[in-house]
């Protein structure tokens, strides 16, 4: 489990295929205080620390998460969200999330708002997830709250604190991104659905 808020970047350091897999090496400054086998989530995907050197540490994914996330995209060089696991006892800043990306989203629209920044992202609604006014919303592993909910896209409102140190200062209109939808949107959803 996960808080949304993020605690450090990393950069990509080694992309190796395996077979469905991928075998991704990342450099940041947390490798340090890092063990085998434990969860970390690289742009809201939880994927678990197989390999650790220097400041290097490796993690595996799988051909599921490959065909969910937008990890398939990722180059030697990308910058990623980092977040270690949520302690017990620890304060919720964010909101509860699981590191299971639901689907991928696409940025389709960046404004500046006198020192703020507003992006517009879009979704395939026939995979039946939701957005809620003001509800919690996970897009690249960042917990935001979403404004503008519409069917099939919604905006968030990016401080400056935030934009700097996550990626959102590298997104630009076409980036796909990974979104996990809010526990209780994705609760309201199944109703939905079944009461169609």
């Amino acid at each position: 489990m996960f808080t949304g808020i993020i605690e450090t970047l990393g950069k990509v350091h080694e992309i190796k295929k395996d077979q469905n897999n991928l075998h991704i090496t990342v450099d940041a400054s947390i490798t340090h205080e890092l063990k085998i086998d434990q969860s970390v989530s690289h742009n809201g995907i939880c994927l678990t620390v197989v390999a650790i050197k220097d400041s290097l540490y490796t993690v595996t994914a799988i051909d599921e998460t490959i065909l969910k996330t937008n990890i398939g995209d990722w180059k030697t060089g990308d910058i990623v969200n980092l977040e270690r696991g949520m302690r017990l006892g620890d304060r919720l800043d964010g909101h509860i999330v699981q590191g299971h990306v639901d689907q991928t989203g696409t940025c389709i629209k960046i404004e500046e708002a006198n020192g703020s920044w507003n992006y517009t992202f879009e979704y395939d609604k026939n995979q039946n997830n939701i957005t809620i006014e003001k509800g919690s919303i996970t897009v690249n592993g960042v917990s935001l709250t979403v404004v503008n909910s519409k069917t099939n896209e919604f905006s968030v409102s990016i401080i400056p604190y935030t934009y700097e140190h996550t990626n959102f200062k590298d997104f630009k209109v076409g980036t796909k991104i990974n979104l996990e939808f809010d526990v209780v949107g994705k609760y309201i959803s199944r109703l939905y659905s079944i009461n169609k």
